[in-house]
Protein backbone atom coordinates (compact mmCIF):
# COMPACT_ATOMS: atom_id res chain seq x y z
CA UNK A 1 0.00 0.00 0.00
CA UNK A 2 1.44 3.61 -1.12
CA UNK A 3 -0.49 6.47 0.03
CA UNK A 4 1.07 10.15 -0.19
CA UNK A 5 1.64 10.09 3.90
CA UNK A 6 2.92 6.64 3.78
CA UNK A 7 5.08 4.89 1.93
CA UNK A 8 6.32 0.76 1.18
CA UNK A 9 9.52 0.36 -0.35
CA UNK A 10 10.08 -1.69 -3.49
CA UNK A 11 9.40 -5.81 -3.90
CA UNK A 12 13.25 -6.53 -3.56
CA UNK A 13 13.10 -4.68 -0.40
CA UNK A 14 10.55 -6.41 1.62
CA UNK A 15 12.41 -9.24 3.00
CA UNK A 16 14.39 -6.07 4.92
CA UNK A 17 13.07 -5.91 8.69
CA UNK A 18 11.10 -2.58 8.75
CA UNK A 19 12.38 1.46 10.33
CA UNK A 20 8.82 2.79 10.70
CA UNK A 21 8.93 6.75 11.29
CA UNK A 22 5.98 9.15 11.79
CA UNK A 23 5.51 12.67 12.34
CA UNK A 24 3.10 14.94 10.74
CA UNK A 25 5.21 17.71 9.62
CA UNK A 26 5.94 16.72 6.46
CA UNK A 27 9.58 18.48 6.47
CA UNK A 28 10.03 16.38 9.57
CA UNK A 29 9.09 13.19 8.50
CA UNK A 30 11.58 13.49 5.64
CA UNK A 31 14.28 14.13 7.31
CA UNK A 32 13.91 11.68 9.46
CA UNK A 33 13.47 9.09 6.59
CA UNK A 34 16.27 10.60 4.75
CA UNK A 35 18.80 10.55 7.63
CA UNK A 36 17.38 6.39 8.61
CA UNK A 37 17.89 5.45 4.61
CA UNK A 38 21.35 6.98 4.68
CA UNK A 39 23.28 5.14 7.29
CA UNK A 40 20.30 2.16 7.52
CA UNK A 41 18.75 2.01 4.18
CA UNK A 42 21.15 -1.06 3.21
CA UNK A 43 20.28 -3.17 5.69
CA UNK A 44 16.74 -2.20 6.56
CA UNK A 45 13.29 -0.63 4.95
CA UNK A 46 12.60 2.60 5.94
CA UNK A 47 8.97 3.56 5.79
CA UNK A 48 7.77 6.88 6.44
CA UNK A 49 4.46 8.01 7.30
CA UNK A 50 2.78 11.33 8.05
CA UNK A 51 0.17 10.41 10.73
CA UNK A 52 -0.58 8.30 13.62
CA UNK A 53 -3.22 6.01 11.30
CA UNK A 54 -1.73 6.33 7.98
CA UNK A 55 1.34 4.55 9.87
CA UNK A 56 -1.10 2.14 11.58
CA UNK A 57 -2.55 1.23 8.60
CA UNK A 58 0.83 0.33 7.09
CA UNK A 59 2.13 -1.63 9.99
CA UNK A 60 -1.26 -3.93 9.62
CA UNK A 61 -0.19 -4.60 5.62
CA UNK A 62 3.00 -5.31 7.10
CA UNK A 63 1.49 -7.76 9.44
CA UNK A 64 -0.27 -9.17 7.03
CA UNK A 65 2.72 -10.07 4.43
CA UNK A 66 4.47 -11.45 7.67
CA UNK A 67 7.56 -8.72 7.77
CA UNK A 68 9.18 -8.05 10.43
CA UNK A 69 8.78 -4.41 12.49
CA UNK A 70 12.21 -3.74 13.85
CA UNK A 71 11.91 0.29 15.32
CA UNK A 72 9.05 2.30 16.06
CA UNK A 73 10.00 6.05 15.78
CA UNK A 74 7.13 8.24 16.71
CA UNK A 75 6.56 12.21 16.92
CA UNK A 76 5.03 12.73 19.47
CA UNK A 77 3.12 15.91 19.03
CA UNK A 78 0.36 15.13 16.24
CA UNK A 79 -3.27 16.01 15.55
CA UNK A 80 -5.83 13.38 16.16
CA UNK A 81 -3.46 10.66 17.33
CA UNK A 82 -0.34 11.09 19.29
CA UNK A 83 2.98 9.56 19.28
CA UNK A 84 2.05 7.94 22.81
CA UNK A 85 -1.36 6.77 21.45
CA UNK A 86 0.13 5.54 18.19
CA UNK A 87 2.70 3.64 19.95
CA UNK A 88 0.12 1.99 22.26
CA UNK A 89 -1.69 0.62 19.50
CA UNK A 90 1.17 -0.58 17.48
CA UNK A 91 1.75 -2.29 20.74
CA UNK A 92 -0.97 -4.70 19.84
CA UNK A 93 0.20 -5.41 15.61
CA UNK A 94 4.07 -5.48 16.63
CA UNK A 95 4.69 -6.55 20.17
CA UNK A 96 8.43 -6.85 19.65
CA UNK A 97 9.31 -3.46 18.09
CA UNK A 98 11.45 -1.40 19.66
CA UNK A 99 9.81 1.71 20.95
CA UNK A 100 10.90 5.50 20.30
CA UNK A 101 9.07 8.70 21.15
CA UNK A 102 10.74 11.94 19.34
CA UNK A 103 9.95 14.97 21.64
CA UNK A 104 10.41 18.11 22.33
CA UNK A 105 12.15 19.78 25.10
CA UNK A 106 8.56 20.87 27.32
CA UNK A 107 7.35 17.15 26.52
CA UNK A 108 10.05 15.44 28.28
CA UNK A 109 7.39 14.75 31.21
CA UNK A 110 5.29 13.41 29.20
CA UNK A 111 8.14 11.25 27.36
CA UNK A 112 9.00 9.87 30.82
CA UNK A 113 5.54 8.50 31.81
CA UNK A 114 5.59 7.06 28.50
CA UNK A 115 7.59 4.44 29.37
CA UNK A 116 5.04 2.99 31.74
CA UNK A 117 1.89 3.48 29.38
CA UNK A 118 3.62 2.61 26.05
CA UNK A 119 6.77 0.45 27.82
CA UNK A 120 8.58 2.67 25.69
CA UNK A 121 12.69 2.10 25.12
CA UNK A 122 13.67 5.47 24.67
CA UNK A 123 13.05 9.29 24.11
CA UNK A 124 14.99 11.33 21.75
CA UNK A 125 14.68 15.28 21.45
CA UNK A 126 14.91 17.23 18.83
CA UNK A 127 16.62 18.38 17.20
CA UNK A 128 18.38 15.61 16.51
CA UNK A 129 21.64 17.12 14.56
CA UNK A 130 24.08 15.97 13.99
CA UNK A 131 22.71 12.14 13.48
CA UNK A 132 26.04 10.40 14.18
CA UNK A 133 26.14 11.82 17.54
CA UNK A 134 22.54 12.06 18.49
CA UNK A 135 20.11 9.72 16.48
CA UNK A 136 22.16 6.98 14.97
CA UNK A 137 23.72 5.43 18.36
CA UNK A 138 19.75 5.58 19.60
CA UNK A 139 19.04 3.41 16.52
CA UNK A 140 22.08 1.16 16.99
CA UNK A 141 20.89 0.54 20.37
CA UNK A 142 17.93 -0.14 19.40
CA UNK A 143 18.32 -2.76 16.40
CA UNK A 144 21.26 -4.45 18.71
CA UNK A 145 18.32 -4.98 21.04
CA UNK A 146 15.62 -6.61 18.86
CA UNK A 147 18.32 -8.62 17.19
CA UNK A 148 18.25 -10.84 19.91
CA UNK A 149 14.69 -11.51 20.12
CA UNK A 150 13.69 -10.97 16.55
CA UNK A 151 11.16 -13.68 15.24
CA UNK A 152 11.49 -15.22 12.19
CA UNK A 153 10.02 -13.67 9.39
CA UNK A 154 6.63 -15.50 8.01
CA UNK A 155 6.61 -15.87 4.47
CA UNK A 156 3.87 -18.60 3.74
CA UNK A 157 0.73 -18.21 3.96
CA UNK A 158 -1.33 -17.84 7.19
CA UNK A 159 -3.99 -19.28 8.36
CA UNK A 160 -6.53 -17.98 11.45
CA UNK A 161 -9.00 -20.13 12.60
CA UNK A 162 -10.46 -22.52 15.33
CA UNK A 163 -9.74 -25.64 16.37
CA UNK A 164 -13.32 -27.43 16.49
CA UNK A 165 -14.33 -25.11 13.59
CA UNK A 166 -15.53 -27.57 10.70
CA UNK A 167 -14.42 -25.01 8.03
CA UNK A 168 -10.64 -24.25 9.53
CA UNK A 169 -9.61 -27.88 9.11
CA UNK A 170 -10.81 -27.99 5.67
CA UNK A 171 -8.96 -25.27 4.77
CA UNK A 172 -5.83 -26.67 6.26
CA UNK A 173 -6.18 -29.66 4.57
CA UNK A 174 -7.15 -28.25 1.26
CA UNK A 175 -3.76 -26.11 1.41
CA UNK A 176 -1.40 -29.41 2.57
CA UNK A 177 -2.85 -31.92 0.11
CA UNK A 178 -2.13 -28.90 -2.74
CA UNK A 179 1.51 -28.64 -0.95
CA UNK A 180 1.15 -24.78 -0.48
CA UNK A 181 3.03 -24.02 2.71
CA UNK A 182 0.84 -22.35 5.66
CA UNK A 183 1.76 -21.31 9.05
CA UNK A 184 -1.56 -21.92 11.63
CA UNK A 185 -2.60 -19.92 14.12
CA UNK A 186 -5.61 -20.04 16.59
CA UNK A 187 -7.82 -17.46 16.44
CA UNK A 188 -7.83 -17.06 20.50
CA UNK A 189 -3.51 -16.87 20.36
CA UNK A 190 -2.16 -13.44 20.37
CA UNK A 191 -0.37 -13.81 17.12
CA UNK A 192 -3.58 -14.93 15.66
CA UNK A 193 -5.80 -11.98 17.01
CA UNK A 194 -3.35 -9.64 16.25
CA UNK A 195 -3.93 -11.29 12.80
CA UNK A 196 -7.55 -10.77 12.79
CA UNK A 197 -7.14 -7.33 13.49
CA UNK A 198 -4.88 -6.22 10.91
CA UNK A 199 -7.26 -7.75 8.45
CA UNK A 200 -10.38 -6.17 10.55
CA UNK A 201 -12.16 -9.62 11.03
CA UNK A 202 -13.94 -10.65 13.50
CA UNK A 203 -13.14 -13.94 15.34
CA UNK A 204 -16.70 -15.54 14.03
CA UNK A 205 -15.85 -15.10 10.64
CA UNK A 206 -13.05 -17.08 10.71
CA UNK A 207 -10.96 -19.06 8.63
CA UNK A 208 -8.79 -16.02 8.12
CA UNK A 209 -6.47 -16.75 5.39
CA UNK A 210 -3.48 -14.65 4.49
CA UNK A 211 -1.76 -14.74 1.33
CA UNK A 212 2.27 -14.50 1.32
CA UNK A 213 1.25 -11.57 -0.41
CA UNK A 214 -0.35 -9.97 2.23
CA UNK A 215 -4.16 -10.32 0.70
CA UNK A 216 -6.73 -11.45 3.46
CA UNK A 217 -9.42 -13.79 2.76
CA UNK A 218 -12.33 -14.44 5.39
CA UNK A 219 -14.03 -17.75 4.92
CA UNK A 220 -13.15 -18.33 1.68
CA UNK A 221 -14.20 -20.73 -0.59
CA UNK A 222 -12.02 -23.45 -2.46
CA UNK A 223 -12.22 -22.03 -5.86
CA UNK A 224 -11.28 -18.62 -4.78
CA UNK A 225 -8.67 -20.10 -2.33
CA UNK A 226 -7.07 -21.74 -5.08
CA UNK A 227 -6.78 -18.73 -6.95
CA UNK A 228 -5.71 -16.24 -4.49
CA UNK A 229 -2.42 -18.69 -3.75
CA UNK A 230 -1.66 -19.22 -7.07
CA UNK A 231 -3.05 -22.69 -8.20
CA UNK A 232 -4.50 -22.89 -11.45
CA UNK A 233 -8.28 -22.50 -11.74
CA UNK A 234 -9.20 -22.46 -15.24
CA UNK A 235 -8.61 -23.86 -18.37
CA UNK A 236 -5.97 -21.98 -20.71
CA UNK A 237 -8.16 -22.85 -23.69
CA UNK A 238 -10.96 -24.74 -24.26
CA UNK A 239 -10.39 -28.02 -26.56
CA UNK A 240 -8.30 -30.64 -25.83
CA UNK A 241 -7.17 -33.72 -27.61
CA UNK A 242 -8.38 -35.78 -23.76
CA UNK A 243 -9.63 -34.14 -20.91
CA UNK A 244 -8.87 -36.06 -17.77
CA UNK A 245 -12.05 -35.49 -14.77
CA UNK A 246 -9.98 -36.24 -11.62
CA UNK A 247 -6.52 -36.15 -10.24
CA UNK A 248 -5.87 -39.20 -8.08
CA UNK A 249 -3.18 -42.18 -9.54
CA UNK A 250 -5.64 -43.02 -12.23
CA UNK A 251 -5.84 -39.47 -13.45
CA UNK A 252 -2.51 -38.85 -12.98
CA UNK A 253 -0.73 -41.40 -14.93
CA UNK A 254 -3.45 -40.44 -17.84
CA UNK A 255 -1.97 -37.05 -17.79
CA UNK A 256 1.31 -37.96 -18.11
CA UNK A 257 1.48 -40.31 -20.63
CA UNK A 258 -1.40 -38.37 -22.56
CA UNK A 259 0.71 -35.42 -22.08
CA UNK A 260 4.17 -37.51 -22.85
CA UNK A 261 3.15 -38.97 -26.02
CA UNK A 262 2.38 -35.46 -27.91
CA UNK A 263 -1.89 -35.27 -26.43
CA UNK A 264 -2.97 -31.49 -25.58
CA UNK A 265 -3.99 -32.92 -22.00
CA UNK A 266 -5.97 -30.56 -19.59
CA UNK A 267 -6.41 -32.86 -15.97
CA UNK A 268 -8.96 -31.32 -13.92
CA UNK A 269 -9.99 -31.75 -10.56
CA UNK A 270 -12.27 -30.60 -7.77
CA UNK A 271 -10.01 -30.57 -4.80
CA UNK A 272 -5.71 -32.08 -5.33
CA UNK A 273 -4.31 -33.76 -6.79
CA UNK A 274 -3.33 -37.65 -4.89
CA UNK A 275 -7.26 -38.76 -4.45
CA UNK A 276 -7.61 -41.02 -1.42
CA UNK A 277 -4.29 -42.09 -2.40
CA UNK A 278 -2.70 -38.66 -1.57
CA UNK A 279 -4.51 -39.03 1.85
CA UNK A 280 -1.94 -42.10 2.78
CA UNK A 281 0.45 -41.96 5.73
CA UNK A 282 2.49 -44.52 4.16
CA UNK A 283 2.23 -46.72 1.21
CA UNK A 284 4.55 -49.77 1.51
CA UNK A 285 3.60 -52.68 -1.20
CA UNK A 286 4.42 -49.97 -3.92
CA UNK A 287 6.63 -51.18 -6.58
CA UNK A 288 9.69 -49.54 -7.04
CA UNK A 289 9.51 -48.21 -3.21
CA UNK A 290 10.99 -50.52 -0.57
CA UNK A 291 11.34 -48.12 2.12
CA UNK A 292 7.59 -46.85 1.55
CA UNK A 293 6.40 -43.53 0.51
CA UNK A 294 3.71 -41.48 1.80
CA UNK A 295 1.06 -40.80 -0.86
CA UNK A 296 1.68 -37.15 -0.62
CA UNK A 297 5.21 -37.27 -1.77
CA UNK A 298 3.84 -39.73 -4.36
CA UNK A 299 1.35 -37.79 -5.43
CA UNK A 300 3.73 -34.81 -5.54
CA UNK A 301 6.33 -36.12 -7.94
CA UNK A 302 3.24 -37.57 -10.09
CA UNK A 303 1.80 -34.52 -10.82
CA UNK A 304 5.68 -32.42 -11.19
CA UNK A 305 5.88 -35.18 -13.83
CA UNK A 306 3.17 -34.33 -15.75
CA UNK A 307 3.43 -31.15 -15.66
CA UNK A 308 7.20 -31.18 -17.17
CA UNK A 309 5.56 -33.31 -20.05
CA UNK A 310 3.07 -30.56 -20.30
CA UNK A 311 0.00 -31.66 -18.86
CA UNK A 312 -2.50 -28.59 -17.61
CA UNK A 313 -4.10 -29.26 -14.15
CA UNK A 314 -6.67 -27.32 -12.99
CA UNK A 315 -7.35 -27.40 -9.43
CA UNK A 316 -11.15 -26.43 -7.68
CA UNK A 317 -12.63 -27.14 -10.81
CA UNK A 318 -15.63 -29.67 -10.03
CA UNK A 319 -17.21 -31.65 -12.67
CA UNK A 320 -20.97 -30.97 -12.81
CA UNK A 321 -22.03 -32.74 -16.41
CA UNK A 322 -20.98 -34.42 -19.47
CA UNK A 323 -22.36 -33.66 -22.79
CA UNK A 324 -21.78 -35.66 -25.94
CA UNK A 325 -21.75 -32.86 -29.41
CA UNK A 326 -20.83 -35.00 -32.05
CA UNK A 327 -17.17 -36.22 -32.49
CA UNK A 328 -17.14 -33.77 -29.40
CA UNK A 329 -16.89 -34.53 -25.66
CA UNK A 330 -17.93 -31.19 -23.24
CA UNK A 331 -17.08 -31.46 -19.31
CA UNK A 332 -19.48 -28.50 -17.42
CA UNK A 333 -17.90 -27.21 -14.78
CA UNK A 334 -19.59 -25.97 -11.54
CA UNK A 335 -18.42 -22.38 -12.23
CA UNK A 336 -19.97 -22.69 -16.08
CA UNK A 337 -17.09 -23.42 -17.63
CA UNK A 338 -17.30 -25.82 -20.57
CA UNK A 339 -14.33 -27.40 -21.65
CA UNK A 340 -14.04 -29.33 -24.92
CA UNK A 341 -12.06 -32.38 -26.13
CA UNK A 342 -12.05 -35.27 -28.67
CA UNK A 343 -11.69 -37.69 -25.47
CA UNK A 344 -12.86 -37.73 -22.09
CA UNK A 345 -11.31 -40.23 -19.51
CA UNK A 346 -13.56 -40.71 -16.21
CA UNK A 347 -11.21 -40.81 -13.12
CA UNK A 348 -13.11 -38.85 -10.66
CA UNK A 349 -12.72 -41.99 -8.09
CA UNK A 350 -14.98 -42.41 -4.96
CA UNK A 351 -15.63 -40.46 -1.61
CA UNK A 352 -15.36 -42.04 1.79
CA UNK A 353 -18.74 -43.50 2.76
CA UNK A 354 -20.39 -41.47 5.93
CA UNK A 355 -21.61 -42.95 9.16
CA UNK A 356 -25.29 -42.67 10.41
CA UNK A 357 -25.99 -42.04 13.78
CA UNK A 358 -26.81 -39.03 15.88
CA UNK A 359 -24.93 -36.45 16.18
CA UNK A 360 -22.31 -37.93 13.61
CA UNK A 361 -23.43 -35.60 11.22
CA UNK A 362 -22.76 -32.20 13.31
CA UNK A 363 -19.49 -33.29 14.36
CA UNK A 364 -18.08 -33.92 10.66
CA UNK A 365 -14.82 -31.98 10.84
CA UNK A 366 -15.05 -31.22 14.60
CA UNK A 367 -13.50 -34.74 15.74
CA UNK A 368 -15.16 -36.75 13.17
CA UNK A 369 -13.08 -37.23 10.80
CA UNK A 370 -13.14 -39.05 6.69
CA UNK A 371 -9.89 -39.95 5.41
CA UNK A 372 -6.55 -39.39 7.37
CA UNK A 373 -7.30 -36.06 7.87
CA UNK A 374 -3.29 -35.57 8.45
CA UNK A 375 -3.30 -32.21 9.39
CA UNK A 376 -5.11 -33.24 12.75
CA UNK A 377 -2.55 -36.04 13.56
CA UNK A 378 -0.48 -33.52 15.74
CA UNK A 379 -3.58 -32.78 17.87
CA UNK A 380 -3.65 -36.35 18.93
CA UNK A 381 -0.31 -36.33 20.93
CA UNK A 382 -1.05 -38.33 23.92
CA UNK A 383 -4.91 -38.65 23.28
CA UNK A 384 -7.04 -41.89 22.62
CA UNK A 385 -7.93 -41.96 18.73
CA UNK A 386 -10.60 -44.47 17.15
CA UNK A 387 -9.90 -45.28 13.37
CA UNK A 388 -13.14 -47.41 12.15
CA UNK A 389 -12.82 -49.82 9.09
CA UNK A 390 -10.85 -52.16 8.30
CA UNK A 391 -9.14 -52.08 5.14
CA UNK A 392 -5.36 -50.80 4.16
CA UNK A 393 -6.76 -47.23 4.55
CA UNK A 394 -7.71 -47.48 7.88
CA UNK A 395 -4.67 -49.50 9.26
CA UNK A 396 -2.22 -47.53 7.34
CA UNK A 397 -4.00 -44.22 9.14
CA UNK A 398 -3.42 -46.04 12.67
CA UNK A 399 -0.44 -47.39 12.17
CA UNK A 400 0.28 -43.80 11.56
CA UNK A 401 -1.04 -42.05 14.44
CA UNK A 402 0.07 -44.62 16.88
CA UNK A 403 3.37 -43.11 16.79
CA UNK A 404 2.24 -40.15 18.70
CA UNK A 405 -1.43 -41.16 20.14
CA UNK A 406 -1.14 -42.89 23.56
CA UNK A 407 -3.96 -45.34 21.90
CA UNK A 408 -5.60 -46.39 18.80
CA UNK A 409 -8.81 -48.09 18.72
CA UNK A 410 -9.48 -49.78 15.29
CA UNK A 411 -13.17 -50.40 14.91
CA UNK A 412 -14.16 -53.19 12.33
CA UNK A 413 -17.44 -54.26 11.89
CA UNK A 414 -16.28 -57.51 10.95
CA UNK A 415 -14.54 -60.65 12.69
CA UNK A 416 -10.65 -59.88 12.20
CA UNK A 417 -8.62 -57.50 9.50
CA UNK A 418 -7.32 -60.43 7.27
CA UNK A 419 -10.39 -60.48 4.89
CA UNK A 420 -10.07 -56.57 4.23
CA UNK A 421 -6.83 -55.48 5.05
CA UNK A 422 -2.73 -56.62 3.24
CA UNK A 423 -0.84 -59.09 5.17
CA UNK A 424 1.68 -57.11 5.62
CA UNK A 425 -0.42 -54.56 7.44
CA UNK A 426 -2.86 -57.06 9.78
CA UNK A 427 0.75 -58.32 10.73
CA UNK A 428 1.95 -54.24 11.93
CA UNK A 429 -0.59 -53.89 13.69
CA UNK A 430 -0.70 -57.04 15.77
CA UNK A 431 2.74 -56.25 17.04
CA UNK A 432 1.86 -52.54 17.70
CA UNK A 433 1.08 -52.09 21.56
CA UNK A 434 -0.50 -49.10 20.76
CA UNK A 435 -2.93 -50.12 18.47
CA UNK A 436 -6.51 -52.41 19.85
CA UNK A 437 -8.75 -53.66 17.16
CA UNK A 438 -11.86 -54.07 18.41
CA UNK A 439 -13.99 -56.61 15.99
CA UNK A 440 -17.45 -57.16 16.04
CA UNK A 441 -18.56 -53.24 16.86
CA UNK A 442 -19.56 -50.16 14.96
CA UNK A 443 -19.81 -46.65 15.79
CA UNK A 444 -23.42 -45.76 16.21
CA UNK A 445 -23.43 -42.71 17.26
CA UNK A 446 -21.06 -38.91 18.99
CA UNK A 447 -22.14 -36.64 21.51
CA UNK A 448 -20.19 -33.54 22.32
CA UNK A 449 -21.12 -29.90 22.05
CA UNK A 450 -18.64 -27.51 20.79
CA UNK A 451 -16.63 -30.60 19.76
CA UNK A 452 -16.60 -34.30 19.50
CA UNK A 453 -16.26 -35.50 23.16
CA UNK A 454 -17.53 -39.28 23.16
CA UNK A 455 -18.59 -41.74 20.58
CA UNK A 456 -20.84 -44.72 21.06
CA UNK A 457 -19.91 -48.15 20.14
CA UNK A 458 -22.47 -50.81 19.32
CA UNK A 459 -21.11 -54.83 19.75
CA UNK A 460 -23.43 -56.67 16.47
CA UNK A 461 -22.85 -59.92 18.83
CA UNK A 462 -24.69 -58.76 21.69
CA UNK A 463 -26.38 -55.34 20.56
CA UNK A 464 -24.57 -53.55 23.88
CA UNK A 465 -23.54 -50.47 23.20
CA UNK A 466 -20.90 -48.16 25.15
CA UNK A 467 -20.15 -44.59 25.32
CA UNK A 468 -16.04 -44.04 25.40
CA UNK A 469 -14.41 -40.68 25.92
CA UNK A 470 -12.66 -39.58 22.43
CA UNK A 471 -11.99 -36.29 20.52
CA UNK A 472 -10.80 -37.86 17.47
CA UNK A 473 -12.42 -40.49 15.04
CA UNK A 474 -10.89 -41.16 11.96
CA UNK A 475 -13.51 -42.90 9.80
CA UNK A 476 -12.56 -45.22 6.84
CA UNK A 477 -15.68 -47.24 5.80
CA UNK A 478 -15.87 -48.52 1.89
CA UNK A 479 -16.53 -46.14 -0.91
CA UNK A 480 -18.93 -44.24 -2.76
CA UNK A 481 -18.61 -43.51 -6.62
CA UNK A 482 -18.90 -39.45 -7.48
CA UNK A 483 -21.01 -40.19 -10.47
CA UNK A 484 -24.33 -38.50 -9.66
CA UNK A 485 -23.34 -35.93 -12.34
CA UNK A 486 -23.00 -38.54 -15.59
CA UNK A 487 -26.58 -39.58 -14.33
CA UNK A 488 -28.46 -40.04 -18.18
CA UNK A 489 -24.76 -40.10 -19.82
CA UNK A 490 -23.23 -42.99 -19.10
CA UNK A 491 -23.97 -46.92 -17.89
CA UNK A 492 -23.24 -47.05 -14.45
CA UNK A 493 -23.81 -50.38 -11.79
CA UNK A 494 -26.51 -50.31 -9.30
CA UNK A 495 -24.64 -48.46 -7.18
CA UNK A 496 -23.34 -45.94 -9.32
CA UNK A 497 -19.88 -47.38 -10.73
CA UNK A 498 -19.38 -46.67 -14.34
CA UNK A 499 -19.43 -50.33 -16.58
CA UNK A 500 -16.83 -50.05 -19.44
CA UNK A 501 -15.74 -52.75 -21.84
CA UNK A 502 -16.77 -56.46 -21.67
CA UNK A 503 -18.73 -55.49 -18.87
CA UNK A 504 -21.42 -53.46 -21.01
CA UNK A 505 -21.78 -56.29 -23.75
CA UNK A 506 -25.10 -58.33 -24.00
CA UNK A 507 -24.38 -61.94 -24.85
CA UNK A 508 -21.31 -60.24 -26.69
CA UNK A 509 -23.98 -57.48 -28.25
CA UNK A 510 -22.95 -53.76 -27.54
CA UNK A 511 -25.19 -51.88 -25.12
CA UNK A 512 -28.58 -50.03 -26.74
CA UNK A 513 -27.55 -47.31 -28.15
CA UNK A 514 -23.77 -47.81 -29.40
CA UNK A 515 -23.13 -46.06 -32.50
CA UNK A 516 -20.24 -47.76 -33.73
CA UNK A 517 -19.88 -51.48 -35.74
CA UNK A 518 -17.03 -52.12 -32.89
CA UNK A 519 -17.92 -53.36 -29.25
CA UNK A 520 -16.21 -51.08 -27.21
CA UNK A 521 -12.59 -50.89 -25.77
CA UNK A 522 -11.49 -52.61 -21.86
CA UNK A 523 -12.17 -49.22 -20.60
CA UNK A 524 -14.69 -47.51 -22.50
CA UNK A 525 -17.90 -46.51 -21.51
CA UNK A 526 -21.31 -46.87 -23.09
CA UNK A 527 -20.56 -43.46 -25.19
CA UNK A 528 -17.45 -43.60 -27.96
CA UNK A 529 -14.60 -41.85 -26.90
CA UNK A 530 -15.73 -41.62 -22.81
CA UNK A 531 -13.21 -44.02 -21.02
CA UNK A 532 -12.82 -44.91 -17.34
CA UNK A 533 -10.48 -45.62 -15.08
CA UNK A 534 -9.45 -45.97 -11.43
CA UNK A 535 -11.75 -46.67 -8.00
CA UNK A 536 -14.79 -45.45 -9.93
CA UNK A 537 -14.47 -48.25 -12.62
CA UNK A 538 -16.96 -51.33 -11.47
CA UNK A 539 -15.17 -54.01 -9.73
CA UNK A 540 -12.01 -52.36 -10.46
CA UNK A 541 -8.94 -53.72 -8.34
CA UNK A 542 -8.81 -50.66 -5.99
CA UNK A 543 -5.44 -50.48 -5.84
CA UNK A 544 -2.70 -47.82 -6.51
CA UNK A 545 -0.48 -49.84 -8.81
CA UNK A 546 -3.63 -50.72 -10.82
CA UNK A 547 -5.14 -47.05 -10.61
CA UNK A 548 -1.99 -46.04 -12.25
CA UNK A 549 -1.74 -49.09 -14.90
CA UNK A 550 -5.35 -48.31 -16.11
CA UNK A 551 -4.31 -44.56 -16.57
CA UNK A 552 -1.49 -45.32 -18.64
CA UNK A 553 -3.84 -48.11 -20.32
CA UNK A 554 -6.63 -45.51 -20.94
CA UNK A 555 -3.90 -43.15 -22.77
CA UNK A 556 -3.71 -46.01 -25.45
CA UNK A 557 -6.90 -46.93 -26.09
CA UNK A 558 -7.46 -42.97 -26.69
CA UNK A 559 -5.11 -43.10 -29.39
CA UNK A 560 -6.82 -46.31 -31.08
CA UNK A 561 -9.58 -44.32 -31.23
CA UNK A 562 -8.32 -41.20 -31.92
CA UNK A 563 -6.81 -42.87 -35.12
CA UNK A 564 -10.44 -43.64 -36.19
CA UNK A 565 -11.91 -40.11 -36.10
Amino acid sequence: MTTTSTRLDTPEQQSRPTILSVDDDPAVSRAVARDLRREYGSRYRVVRAESGPGALEALRELKLRGEQVAVLLADHRMPGMTGIEFLEQAMDLFPRARRVLLTAYADTEAAIDAVNVVDLDHYLLKPWQPPEEKLYPVIDAQLDAWAVSAPPPVPQAKVVGHRWSARSSQVREFLARNQVPYRWFSSDSAEGRRLLEAAGVDESAVPLVVTHEGEPMAAPDDATLAARVGLATSPATDFYDLVVVGGGPAGLSAALYGASEGLRTALVERVATGGQAGQSSRIENYLGFPDGVSGAQLTERARRQAQRFGAEIVLAADAVGLEIRGAARHVRLADGTVVGAHTVLLANGVAYRELDGPGLGALTGRGVYYGSALTEAPACQDQDVFVVGGANSAGQSAMYLSRTARSVTMVVRGEGLSSTMSHYLVEQIAANPRIRVRTCSEVVEAEGDEHLERVVLRDSRTGEKESVATSHVFVFIGAVPRTDWLDGTVVRDERGFVLAGHDLLDEGRPPAGWPLDRPPYHLETSRPGVFVAGDVRADSAKRVASAVGEGAMAVMLVHRYLEQL
